[in-house]
């Protein structure tokens, strides 16, 4: 539809980096999420991200599976190349992308019912394998194409929007990407931008799995029984011809947080999310000490934010893999095709 087209005109004094690119270079269409929504914020830190990276749109592949977050690639690295994947099929597809063209940066963009439901034997082989990708999840922990229900990654004793209690064990993505090998496992939030984008440069600039979870609240599903602006209430009082569905804009949730800080950042329902920074001598060298320092303040109901564990020496599956250093598709018929001889070696040597 023609509304979601930006104007092609541009200022001409917008700044350039060093590969001649503005910043509206690196966006894409205009945004269908809820206003306020988490997830806009971090579509924007990625492009604020790539545009300080000095990064060729035309070098970066973005993948997604299903849901709201995965619609996300639309907005953003418009002049990328991207694919849109079945739900929580996005790292395999990645995989297969990777090996095909190591070339090209790998950008994965998921979300919590896509990763940790449907798509959780895909994120964990993803990790365990080292496929040098840049895997974001945008965390709210509802399904919000479907009405808000809980997410594998909802906290036990939370409550929905009905006032339903949440009594399932939630799935900690960091706690798995750090058991299972991933190189680069940070952590973050959609309303504090300073943090988030160099958190991303450093996953695009990583030579392994690197994964970023970003805490990204839901606008959509915070009206509850009794509000007299709630959508059931004025369904209930009102005298209408349709049934048509309207997200009211909401303001955006930004913090602005020193290093070993704790915030308490109210929600749009009311509810508090307390956010703790890491601590300036904190060492995100050690992967055990990573998992023991994050449950540990888990217990005291803060959510750890920052860079947790990064390896400066990692590796990815083409250096397990031994693979071709040029992508598949410039290879010719004398190095797809060896000849007998090649063949054989390779049997004998599996022998």
């Amino acid at each position: 539809m023609t509304y979601l087209a930006k104007p092609r005109l541009r200022h001409p004094t917008l700044a350039t980096n060093k590969v001649g690119y503005t910043r509206r270079d690196y966006e894409g269409k205009i945004s269908t999420l809820c206003a306020g929504c988490g997830h806009d914020s971090i579509s924007a830190a990625i492009i604020e991200a790539c545009w300080e990276l000095d990064i060729e749109p035309h070098r970066v592949a973005k993948l997604s599976g299903i849901g709201c977050s995965s619609k996300t690639p639309d907005y953003f690295l418009g002049a990328s190349h991207g694919f849109n994947t079945v739900h929580g099929r996005m790292p395999s597809v990645l995989t297969g992308a990777n090996l095909a063209n190591r070339d090209l940066l790998y950008l994965g963009v998921s979300g919590d019912g896509d990763s940790a439901s449907i798509g959780l034997g895909q994120f964990a082989h993803a990790m365990r394998r080292g496929v040098r990708m840049a895997y974001i999840v945008e965390n709210n922990g509802v399904y919000g194409l479907t009405k808000g229900q809980f997410s594998a990654t909802a906290d036990q004793g939370s409550k929905s929007k009905k006032g339903v209690v949440n009594t399932d064990s939630p799935v900690d993505l960091v706690a798995m990407a750090l058991q299972l090998g991933a190189s680069y496992v940070g952590r973050g939030f959609s309303g504090n931008k300073a943090q988030l984008v160099p958190l991303i440069k450093g996953a695009i600039s990583h030579g392994g799995a690197a994964f970023i979870d970003v805490i990204s609240p839901c606008v959509a599903f915070n009206n509850h029984p009794g509000s007299t602006k709630s959508y059931d209430y004025v369904r209930e009082h009102n005298e209408a011809v349709s049934r048509i569905d309207f997200i009211s804009g909401r303001e955006e949730i930004t913090v602005d947080m020193g290093a070993g800080e704790v915030v308490d950042v109210r929600q749009h329902d009311g509810t508090l999310l307390r956010l703790r920074s890491l601590h300036p001598d904190y060492d995100p060298s050690d992967r055990y000490a990573a998992m023991a320092y994050m449950q540990r303040h888990h217990e005291m109901g803060e959510v750890v934010t920052g860079l947790l564990y990064v390896d400066p020496l990692a590796t990815d599956l083409h250096t397990a893999l031994n693979t071709s250093d040029r992508p598949l598709n410039s290879l010719g018929p004398d190095q797809l095709c060896p000849g007998a001889q090649a063949l054989e070696r390779l049997n004998n040597s599996l022998r």
